[in-house]
């Protein structure tokens, strides 16, 4: 476990819940700063600014460390933005960056809960985000209330024609399907000197940031085996996929964009 540095005093408690949560990422990775940077695209020096509470980190950089350590993307960017709110109004009040971490012996304290903003439009965005799940909570009540409703009289009404000698007849319930997500492996096989993993047989689609599906697992099987690793072979373009790309892309004489179209589809499978 890293014995980090005690974040500054005056550091806003949404931004300190954050750089807390980031730093039990990194702990849990068990990646030095080095090797965290080859993972993410960003500096050893930039980390240390993130980690040290110096410097807020962007959006790419969370989502990166979010998925290196298996947590929720979702949930830390929300956190992260909470964090540019209270950052920028820090900044708005005239407050300049936090100085550099005093040296602590001992492990970063449990994150606290944030104490309330001074700032009213800060408190009016939390107040109307309240408004907004509470409202959401009580439709879906709402809407179970009626489907029972609907239930019981179409019940009720069955009963009473079977008096007549009809068989009553009940609407089927709708079996809810379980959402999977899809899983991916690298079947790798070559074809007439072409490179296959077994996820896609495409040869000129374009794939690029932010895609997901199976051209994107291909495109990650076929880096990993030109040595050059993506991360996870999950079929997410992620910042981890695409600098793999760029890396693949200059190694292969091409322009390094980033997007794979049917030049960088033929030096994979070449």
């Amino acid at each position: 476990m890293s014995r980090w540095k005690a974040l500054p005093a005056e550091l806003d408690p949404r931004v300190r819940q954050l750089v807390v949560r980031l730093r039990r990422l990194k702990d849990h990775s068990g990646l030095s700063m080095r090797q965290l940077a080859a993972r993410t695209g960003y500096s050893p020096k930039s980390w240390e600014r993130y980690l040290g509470g110096r410097s807020l980190p962007p959006g790419e950089a969370v989502e990166a460390l979010a998925r290196i350590g298996g947590d929720d993307p979702t949930r830390l960017l929300t956190l992260r933005e909470v964090a540019a709110e209270a950052w920028e109004n820090g900044k708005d009040r005239g407050s300049t960056a936090a100085p550099a971490d005093p040296p602590a012996p001992g492990p970063e304290p449990e994150p606290v809960s944030p104490s309330p903003s001074a700032d009213p439009a800060a408190e009016i965005r939390l107040s109307v985000r309240s408004l907004r799940i509470v409202l959401a909570a009580g439709a879906v009540v709402l809407v179970l209330a009626v489907s029972s409703a609907v239930l019981m009289t179409l019940r009720l009404t069955g009963h009473s024609g079977a008096d007549d000698g009809r068989t009553p007849r009940t609407a089927p319930l709708a079996a809810s399907t379980p959402v999977t997500t899809p899983s991916y492996g690298c079947r790798l096989q070559r074809v007439d000197g072409t490179w296959y993993a077994g996820n896609s047989r495409t040869r000129d689609a374009t794939v690029g940031y932010g895609q997901a599906g199976p051209d994107v697992a291909e495109v990650q099987c076929l880096l990993r085996r030109a040595g050059v690793s993506p991360g996870g072979i999950d079929g997410m373009f992620g910042p981890l996929t695409r600098g793999a790309v760029v890396r693949f892309q200059k190694r292969a004489g091409l322009i390094g964009d980033g997007i794979v179209g049917p030049r960088t589809w033929k030096a994979l499978r070449g």
